[in-house]
């Protein structure tokens, strides 16, 4: 359900791009020095942007370093880290965690139970140390269960799951800036569930999977009537990031925010048109 939020590549400056993968690099390292390899594998690029948006608010200063890795063998890649680094990273194992014991207590996966299984030791560390935010993706994915076992296609509801999750992550300090905070989490959340929803819905239909926009999908104007409730979850989470004092890397931030999260989009339009055509 993640990898929406990235940035849109074509219309960043060179120096903002360079700045962008120092930061996800960072993420990355933090992600195998915290918590090893298994936990370096749930590396997400919205955890990135969470942590560039974080640290323009709070002004945290991210330290430069140069490291090789095993991507990079050979060239060591500059990476930038800061503890808002370290708290996206904790968050990242959190998410995976909880989405693998989701997985396990659902279907009985045993994939899921091995990957929970290892990250299990780390994840009850992290739990104790974010009680608010573990607590709102148990109780979030529990509800999405719910809805799924019901077939519900109240798409309010299934993507209002998800945003509560999403507005407890980007809580990052229960501050002045929480009502911000929470908004624009809530409707960023919306929008990453609507999207992978939205994306999803020709497999699932194909092989009778439950997805919320079921019901949606056979109303006239479907197509038009999904970009809008796209444009209006995006457009007020971007509307509650514009009230926030952000200087720092404001070119990414919007750069993501106005065009990256829909990157995946695009690319789905893209593969219609050629369908069509064929």
């Amino acid at each position: 359900m993640f990898g929406y939020v990235t940035i849109c590549e074509p219309e960043l400056k060179v120096k903002d791009f360079k700045k962008y993968k120092a930061y996800y690099c960072g993420l990355c390292r933090m992600l195998k020095e915290d918590y090893g390899f298994s936990g370096q594998m749930t590396l997400t690029y919205d955890m990135t942007f969470a942590i560039i948006f974080l640290s323009s608010l709070y002004e945290s200063t991210a330290a430069m370093e140069m490291h090789r890795c095993k991507v990079h063998p050979l060239k060591k890649q500059m990476m930038l880290r800061n503890e808002i680094t370290s708290y996206a990273a904790a968050m990242n194992v959190l998410l995976a965690y909880h989405h693998m014991d989701d997985d396990w207590r659902d279907d009985r996966k045993v994939t899921s139970y091995m990957s929970k299984s290892i990250l299990q030791r780390k994840a009850k560390k992290i739990i104790r140390q974010y009680p608010r935010q573990s607590e709102a993706i148990r109780t979030s994915l529990l509800e999405l269960a719910a809805c799924e076992k019901e077939e519900s296609t109240d798409i309010d509801r299934t993507a209002g799951c998800f945003g509560r999750l999403m507005e407890e992550l980007f809580l990052y300090k229960e501050d002045v800036w929480e009502k911000e905070l929470r908004r624009m989490g809530f409707f960023l959340g919306k929008f990453i569930y609507l999207m992978d929803a939205y994306e999803d819905l020709p497999d699932d239909l194909k092989k009778g999977r439950y997805n919320p926009l079921k019901k949606l999908y056979g109303e006239p104007g479907y197509e038009e009537r999904i970009k809008q409730i796209l444009c209006m979850m995006i457009a007020e989470c971007a509307a509650e990031f514009e009230r926030l004092p952000c200087l720092a890397d404001i070119d990414i931030l919007r750069n993501i925010l106005y065009d990256g999260v829909w990157n995946r989009y695009n690319k789905i339009q893209m593969k219609k048109s050629e369908e069509q055509k064929l």
